[in-house]
């Protein structure tokens, strides 16, 4: 595919792009596991201190490509755990502490360790840190079905594996992880399927560790399901949801790696780096705007329920003056008593005139009438708009009856009552009218209003 600024070769991108997928997807689908269990650093400490293991597998062998590094691998990230749980437990440190301590030792001691290897093996340390997805597709097998790269054959058989290990435990995985007393009781060891993860944690690793890194390993076995967990709030949509943006982080950011550098004047960059930065912009914007705990949706929420409850406050202090035989009141007027800006109170009360609940008229009464004019303009109440105000003073005088039949002071119940009114529907209010024996008055002697349908 040839553009102005971009060109892609479908068989070697078109790879690279399937290595991605399978070697984020095994990780994501695991790693829903270990963000509900809050063992998130675990991932990392299990791919960091795995090393040691790799290493002495390269110098026994002298071989990338052997059961032993696999071996040597899982018994390092077990070793990892026995460790992270015996200092937790004998060094009295939270497990944060713990596993701090145990990854950074056994990961310094495998870069030495790799460090060594390189020279008697064909081994570069910065490779099993980041990975060097872009020449996996060169190192190929030719097969009955054509020829395939050898990481994506063992990243295949690693995702049927994790795949496999989910969906056939995943009874057992969800209760040991939401509920480890019940799984015990049921005779499930919690502690048992907690091995077996790390181990699966430990193979995905060693599978994934010369194709995509160390870096991108761990990215995807926590940010993933990060995003599904923000976004979804059942266990099989969470881990369907990890898989998706797993996927589309790992097709975008090769896309991104290829193009985003060109459009600059550099050359194209890792792809691996690429996709966990892709990752990490699709966490930011799931913080931002998911519909649970979005930033920004929680910020637009406050917001429009502060303009909810201006309006609302309008409609009852123009409701109150009419009570008293006011016609209307001016816009300064509004904002001098609501202590609001005028601006902000200008807007509600367009959003109010735009409803039909308030009308604008020409005032010669209103107090802030000016004596070189002949009238100014002010509001008022429409028929709609005095229903609504209606019920709303009506359930503040409810609430400040109730207030004061609890032992509320006669000082504070105003205050109180004005924050509950605006959550106060018809079925409360009738309540609250049957709780004070439909009274026709507040505490304060003012009437009230009867309710509006």
């Amino acid at each position: 595919m040839q553009t102005p600024w971009i060109t892609m070769d479908y068989w070697l991108d078109g790879w690279i792009v399937v290595i991605a997928i399978l070697a984020s997807v095994s990780a994501a689908i695991l790693g829903n596991f270990l963000v509900l269990r809050r063992l998130s650093l675990l991932s990392d400490a299990i791919s960091h201190s795995i090393l040691p293991g790799l290493a002495a597998a390269y110098l026994l062998t002298a071989n990338r490509y052997s059961w032993t590094a696999l071996i040597g691998a899982i018994a390092v990230g077990l070793i990892t755990v026995w460790l992270t749980e015996l200092i937790g437990q004998y060094g009295r440190v939270d497990e944060g502490a713990s596993t701090g301590i145990v990854f950074t030792g056994l990961f310094a001691l495998g870069l030495i360790m790799i460090v060594q290897a390189a020279d008697r093996v064909d081994l570069d340390p910065n490779c099993v840190l980041f990975g060097d997805i872009e020449l996996s597709p060169l190192d190929s097998i030719v097969t009955s079905i054509g020829v395939i790269p050898r990481s994506a054959i063992v990243l295949t058989v690693c995702l049927l594996l994790n795949t496999l290990f989910v969906v056939l435990l995943f009874r057992l995985l969800r209760i040991a992880t939401f509920d480890p007393q019940l799984a015990t009781s049921l005779g499930v060891s919690p502690r048992v399927l907690h091995y077996a993860l790390a181990t699966l944690v430990a193979i995905t690793s060693v599978c994934s560790f010369e194709a995509v890194g160390n870096v991108l390993v761990v990215t995807m076995f926590i940010v993933p399901p990060t995003i599904a967990f923000l976004l979804v709030n059942r266990l099989p949509m969470m881990i369907l949801a990890s898989v998706g943006v797993a996927a589309l982080a790992a097709v975008v950011g090769h896309l991104s790696a290829v193009a985003v550098p060109l459009m600059f004047g550099y050359k194209s960059t890792s792809t691996a780096a690429m996709i966990s930065v892709v990752s990490g912009i699709f966490l930011a914007l799931a913080i931002l705007f998911n519909v649970k705990t979005g930033v920004m949706v929680q910020a637009f929420r406050r917001n429009q329920l502060a303009w909810s409850i201006l309006r609302q406050d309008i409609l009852a202090l123009l409701f109150r003056d009419s009570e008293r035989g006011q016609a209307a009141r001016s816009l300064r007027d509004i904002t001098t008593t609501l202590l609001s800006q005028s601006w902000i109170t200008a807007m509600a009360l367009r959003g109010l005139v735009w409803r039909g609940y308030v009308t604008r008229v020409n005032d010669q009464t209103s107090s802030q009438a000016s004596s070189s004019s002949n009238s100014t303009v002010g509001y008022t109440l429409s028929n709609d708009g005095r229903r609504h105000a209606q019920n709303l003073v009506r359930s503040h005088r409810l609430w400040e009856q109730y207030l004061a039949t609890t032992g509320t002071q006669l000082d504070r119940i105003h205050a109180q009552a004005e924050t509950l009114e605006h959550f106060t529907n018809p079925a409360l209010r009738q309540q609250l009218d049957s709780e004070t024996q439909q009274p026709q008055s507040d505490p304060h002697g003012k009437a009230i209003p009867p309710e509006e349908k």
